[in-house]
């Protein structure tokens, strides 16, 4: 795939070369925006609504990487979907145990037993959970550096932020959900618990 070239028949009107930029990002964009906002439903529609307005603004795409600038727009449909959630909250149970992390196989090549499963996606929920309760500008910050493993020059593209906004956002961040964690210490791998518990 030829992004530059996607990017530039997009932009005359080929909804096709378009349709080819969005199944190449669809997924990334879905799991930044759910690791965000922590709602299937709001992040498939935070999604949509990020790829959308991508396609409606693509005149203002001026060469820097597509992914960080389609990921700027993700995380800004994020922040109004928080936005709108703070202003008519609403709560729903649809969907909490849908998505987890996936393990990587080549770090978990022996297949895990029904106990393991489950104390796995307990972990996955517990620090779902604790990443939900991070104030919205540290959890974008957290999800793009610690979920998504980004540099911190993409994640200054990204968000438009200082980088000395985005460290201080991630140190905070990193310290609320290490204070998070300690609640459900026993989930965690030995080798991830603190030396004092």
């Amino acid at each position: 795939m030829d992004e530059n070239k996607l990017i530039h028949a997009a932009r005359h009107g080929d909804i096709d070369a378009f349709n080819r930029l969005v199944l190449a990002y669809q997924d990334t964009a879905y799991t930044v925006a759910y690791r965000i906002i922590g709602e299937p439903d709001a992040a498939a529609d935070a999604t949509q609504e990020a790829f959308i307005s991508a396609y409606y603004k693509l005149d203002q795409f001026h060469g820097e990487r597509f992914k960080s600038w389609l990921l700027r727009i993700v995380t800004n449909a994020c922040y109004d979907e928080l936005r709108r959630r703070q202003r008519r909250p609403a709560a729903s149970l649809d969907g909490l145990e849908n998505v987890t992390f996936r393990p990587d196989p080549d770090l978990n090549p022996v297949p895990e037993s029904p106990e393991q499963h489950a104390q796995r996606r307990e972990l996955n929920r517990a620090i779902q959970d604790c990443l939900d309760a991070l104030p919205d500008d540290q959890r974008v910050v957290a999800v793009l550096v610690d979920v998504e493993d980004y540099a911190y020059q993409e994640i200054v593209a990204i968000t438009g932020l200082p980088l000395g906004t985005v460290k201080s956002r991630l140190s905070r961040a990193r310290a609320r959900m290490r204070d998070c964690l300690r609640a459900v210490r026993e989930l965690l791998p030995s080798e991830y618990r603190l030396m004092d518990e």
